[in-house]
């Protein structure tokens, strides 16, 4: 099947979104099909206001429209809500083509954040992005009740899974050059330095050992100097990635506003484990009860993030390995192609329907 994949997110951005994308391509290779990625780079672009390092479209329909048609796929989905997004959305409506989209990031709260933009008004534009999809892909049951109670419609849950072979566990706590020096239990947070993340509450929460930092954002420059005590590593390649995962005592995840977090699922991965605020993505990562969250499955949730980090140093690393393991890039696979929706054979876009 030949798959197109609309995207603002993707390499050399570092990010979950663009993690759980090129890992699902590489899948979707390996099982036969033929996956275009449509992607930013591909463009002329411009920075993102309040985002180093992301990159966006600069009126993209032109130039994806015949990118679409000399491509001529069986399928369209829709990744992100981004300029390229929105060409897409723009491109299948015109034709009358079917498309799916995925909901991978709580945009509202970052823009009510940042903007200080009413939750209403962000949730009303991204409802009307997603009005038009056949299928609105949701990692979390959680996130499908929020969206559900804003009023979307078709949603469809898919999961996401953990690179098994990159994330390898560690038994013991392993070393890493740049946390060999620290005192312990040291406390790790893998992720955007920005907004959304609410990593002021890791960076400010009391803690006996040390706390590790690797990722960058519009707040970086503003936390570094308010948090000199916290020892900041900056992005990392994946594999050298991986150790810091495995040098860590436990992964702190201080977000309230996750879809998902894969960074939880690569630290449980190698063995450390979590610890989190009880809401919608660390429950469904750890997959503990609603009405028991203090349950162990790889960690800890409890509101006093320094309180849940403290316990989960207490939960056996093998215990959060297995908890890693029952998520699975297989049924992540599956679950993205029975979603997909085909575009029949006798809808035929011609060169000359192409025009702004």
């Amino acid at each position: 099947m030949k798959i197109a994949l609309i995207t603002d997110a993707w390499r050399p951005q570092i990010n979950g979104v663009v993690t759980t994308l090129v890992e699902l391509v590489d899948q979707l290779n390996a099982k036969g099909h033929v996956v275009e990625v449509i992607h930013p780079d591909l463009f002329k672009t411009r920075p993102c206001p309040g985002y180093a390092g992301i990159d966006l479209a600069v009126k993209p329909y032109l130039q994806l429209a015949r990118q679409l048609e000399a491509f001529e796929p069986d399928v369209i989905h829709v990744a992100t809500e981004g300029p390229l997004g929105w060409a897409a959305r723009k491109y299948c409506l015109k034709h009358d083509l079917p498309f799916t989209t995925a909901f991978h990031t709580r945009f509202p709260e970052v823009l009510k954040a940042a903007l200080r933009i009413p939750l209403w008004i962000g949730y009303g534009i991204f409802r009307h992005f997603h009005k038009p999809s056949a299928g609105v892909l949701v990692p979390t049951q959680g996130v499908m009740r929020l969206l559900d109670g804003w009023g979307f419609k078709n949603l469809r849950s898919w999961t996401h899974g953990v690179d098994m072979r990159l994330f390898r566990y560690a038994e013991t706590v392993g070393h890493h050059t740049g946390l060999d020096d620290l005192p312990r239990p040291i406390a790790l947070y893998v992720g955007r330095v920005s907004y959304e993340k609410n990593i002021d509450s890791f960076l400010a929460m009391p803690w006996h050992g040390s706390k590790v930092v690797c990722g960058v954002g519009p707040l970086e420059k503003e936390l570094k100097e308010k948090f000199h005590h916290v020892r900041w590593l900056g992005v990392l390649p994946r594999d050298e990635l991986a150790r810091v995962y495995a040098s860590a005592d436990v992964f702190t995840f201080p977000s309230r506003n996750e879809t998902f977090g894969l960074v939880m699922l690569e630290a449980m991965a190698c063995g450390t484990p979590v610890a989190a605020y009880p809401v919608d993505g660390p429950l469904e990562v750890l997959r503990l009860d609603t009405n028991y969250p203090h349950d162990r499955k790889g960690g800890v949730l409890h509101e006093d993030l320094a309180y849940a980090s403290l316990e989960a140093l207490k939960v056996p690393r093998a215990e959060a390995r297995a908890q890693a393991l029952s998520f699975s890039w297989d049924e992540s696979t599956r679950l993205f192609e029975q979603h997909l929706v085909q575009i029949h054979r006798d809808v035929c876009v011609s060169r000359e329907e192409v025009h702004p």
